[in-house]
């Protein structure tokens, strides 16, 4: 979920609210908050944690609340967690270390030293395209017999690894990249953390309820349907923050600006992110 912000570029937790509201009234049976189009680098731990905390209020126990916590600081990891389980969140996303560019070895420290402190569920992100490190599958394997750890955000774009790692163990793996949605629930994904889902929620629901109900066919339709606004959003060589708020904007929903250092997106593309959303909505 993106985190909505005033005009003047403070938290806006009323938006965040109803926002959140919307979000779970439309499919959503779970909501990330502080993470990567959450903007969780420009926002303070203090902010972080009234967010949990309001959006908890909104939903109450109509969805699991996950919350990001990771950092480049094994030590600020650990606070943060330990914070969002104050503050209500049911599980925490934990994302590689980032920067300091950290061996196998010192990946699988760090998720442990989380675990150990976390009362909460603990699960892994894979994005080396962000943070520089990705978490190898053999890493995976061992991580997955630690007791908190029990899911995986997955936006490794390796494939043959995530279905490695599917096959032998019990992690719940949620497609990250909204281009694999369908492709990776197929092979065992337990669903999908989404960015484009802040503006659609009821079709990315809708594209694993057809698989569910066996409806292979339109499982595929749905996520092809959606594939020119994925691209849009997402491969448009702008931050899938930046796109989710110009087009949350435009449809009057809660959003406000992106801090800096993002910039945000300009009017022929807000034009452009609008009319790929209403063409969609009328299909």
């Amino acid at each position: 979920m993106i985190t909505p912000f005033t005009g003047a570029g403070a938290l806006d937790l009323d938006g965040a609210q109803a926002l959140a509201a919307r979000l779970v009234a439309e499919g959503c049976d779970g909501l990330v908050l502080n993470g990567t189009t959450g903007e969780s680098p420009t926002t303070t731990d203090a902010e972080k944690t009234e967010l949990i905390t309001a959006v908890r209020e909104a939903v109450g126990d109509r969805a699991s609340l996950v919350a990001g916590v990771g950092s480049a600081d094994t030590r600020h990891t650990v606070e943060l967690a330990l914070a969002a389980g104050k503050a209500g969140a049911d599980g925490v996303l934990v994302v590689t270390p980032y920067y300091s560019r950290p061996p196998q070895e010192a990946v699988e420290a760090h998720f442990r030293q989380v675990a150990d402190a976390s009362e909460l569920p603990v699960m892994l992100y894979d994005i080396p395209g962000r943070t520089g490190t990705r978490i190898e599958p053999e890493t995976m394997l061992r991580l997955a017999g630690h007791p908190h750890i029990v899911a995986v955000k997955d936006c490794s774009y390796d494939f043959l690894g995530t279905q490695k790692v599917l096959a032998h163990t019990e992690l719940a793996y949620y497609a990250g990249c909204d281009e694999h949605v369908l492709a990776l629930y197929a092979v065992g994904a337990a669903g999908c953390v989404s960015t484009v889902a802040n503006a659609v929620p009821a079709h990315m629901a809708a594209v694993l309820d057809a698989f569910d109900a066996g409806d292979t066919v339109r499982a595929r339709e749905l996520q092809l349907r959606a594939t020119p606004l994925i691209e849009a959003m997402m491969g448009a060589g702008l931050p899938g923050t930046v796109t989710a708020k110009a087009l949350l904007a435009r449809l009057g929903l809660p959003a406000g600006p992106v801090r800096a250092p993002l910039l945000p997106a300009g009017r022929e593309t807000a034009d452009g992110l609008l009319a790929l959303y209403e063409e969609l909505a009328a299909a």
